[in-house]
């Protein structure tokens, strides 16, 4: 059961943002492979986002599995909707869904074609 200053904090984030990362560690800093290889993709195709660390919280850490009904982390939200981990964003990345969900939300970023 997600504590609900929690939900309350993640529903805030993903709608004054329009991209949210929960990540392990930082964007400059990541502390996961996984979290490692999420920002380097955003990074490459130039979107802001903005990145929260779920280390530097345990109840966000759990909150943010609950709250998405998702095992792992890291999370991505795109104008408030969860696209997904790592591997589903890299093969979005990948078939040119990403570049897709972020040009039909209005997202500004690089429209790079990856081979």
């Amino acid at each position: 059961m997600i504590d609900p200053a929690v939900a309350e904090r993640i529903r805030a984030d993903i709608s004054a943002n329009d991209v949210v990362l929960y990540m392990k560690g930082t964007p400059v800093f990541p502390q996961c492979g996984f979290s490692a290889q999420t920002v380097q993709i955003l990074s490459m195709l130039g979107v802001g986002f903005k990145g929260v660390d779920v280390l530097a919280d345990p109840s966000l850490r759990q909150g943010i599995k609950d709250f998405s009904n998702w095992p792992t982390i890291p999370q991505l939200y795109i104008k408030g909707e969860f696209i997904g981990g790592c591997d589903i964003v890299r093969e979005m990345l990948e078939s040119g869904e990403l570049q897709k969900i972020l040009a039909d939300k209005g997202v500004a970023f690089e429209d790079r074609k990856v081979s």
